[in-house]
C-alpha cells in the first residue's frame, strides 16, 4: 500500500534538504492537519528541511461504531490490548517505507524524525524504536505506547540512545495522562533519552509547545 502524502519543503526546490520531518496525524484526521503547526517551526538555522505528512489508511474503527475513517489501526474496547496489532504491524511497515523513500532521496537516518499525535504519536514510537537504523529522534504528542510489553524485545540496537521529545497535555480527556506516563516509564525502564513536557491542554496541541519542539528539532538536528 501507498500513502498519499502532503510535502513541504523550507528550502528551494533544485535543494537536496538536510533533514526530514515525517509528521503523523491521529485518529480521524488527515496529513492536512499538521500543516498549520510544521508552517509555524522556524529551522532555518539548521538548513532545507522536508516535511512529510502522509494521509493514514481508511479503516472502520469498532470503538467509533465501525465508522470508516483515516485511521492508524483500528481500536476496540478503552483499556491494554485495545489496538488491532496487525493494524499496528501494518502501518510500522508503512511508516518504515516513508523512511526509505527518505533515505533513498538523501536524507540520511540520522537525518530523519518521525513526529505523531495521538495515535500518530503511537506509531511514530512504535517504529522509532523498532527502525534498523538510528534516526534523528522521535517527537511523541498526546499519545501513549502500544505493544508496550514488547518493546524491550523488539527494539533495535540503534534505537538505543534514540532521542525522544514527549508532551502531553494535563486536561487531556482523549488519551488520559497515565497513558502517557506509562509510555514514559517504559522508556525510561530502557534508558531511552526522554524529554518530557506537560502543558495546560487538553487533546491538542499549543503555541509553547510548538516552541518548545522547534528548540528540541535545532539541537537533535544541529
Amino acid at each position: 500500500m501507498t500513502l498519499n502524502v502532503i510535502e513541504l519543503e523550507s528550502g528551494p526546490a533544485d535543494q537536496t534538504p538536510r533533514a526530514s520531518v515525517i509528521v503523523l496525524h491521529g485518529l480521524g484526521a488527515d496529513g492536512n492537519d499538521f500543516v498549520p503547526v510544521v508552517r509555524r517551526l522556524r529551522l532555518d538555522e539548521i538548513g532545507p528541511v522536508r516535511f512529510v505528512l502522509p494521509d493514514a489508511p481508511e479503516r472502520p474503527v469498532t470503538r467509533n461504531g465501525g465508522y470508516v475513517m483515516r485511521a492508524w489501526f483500528d481500536l476496540y474496547a478503552p483499556g491494554a490490548g485495545q489496538e488491532a496489532e496487525a493494524d499496528v504491524r501494518a502501518s510500522q511497515a508503512l511508516v518504515d517505507a516513508l523512511v526509505a523513500r527518505e533515505i533513498e532521496r538523501g536524507v540520511p537516518a540520522s537525518r530523519i524524525v518521525l513526529m505523531g499525535f495521538s495515535q500518530g504519536c503511537a506509531m511514530a514510537l512504535v517504529t522509532g524504536l523498532r527502525h534498523p537504523q538510528r534516526l534523528a529522534g522521535v517527537i511523541a504528542l498526546s499519545g501513549y505506547l502500544p505493544l508496550a510489553e514488547r518493546t524491550a524485545a523488539e527494539r533495535s540496537d540503534a534505537s538505543r540512545d534514540l532521542p525522544v521529545f514527549m508532551a502531553h497535555g494535563r486536561q487531556d480527556d482523549v488519551v488520559v495522562m497515565p497513558r502517557a506516563t506509562a509510555a514514559r516509564e517504559v522508556l525510561e525502564s530502557l534508558a531511552v533519552p526522554c524529554e518530557w513536557h506537560e502543558y495546560d491542554i487538553g487533546h491538542e496541541v499549543s503555541l509553547e509547545e510548538i516552541r518548545d519542539i522547534n528548540q528540541w528539532l535545532l539541537r537533535v538536528l544541529a
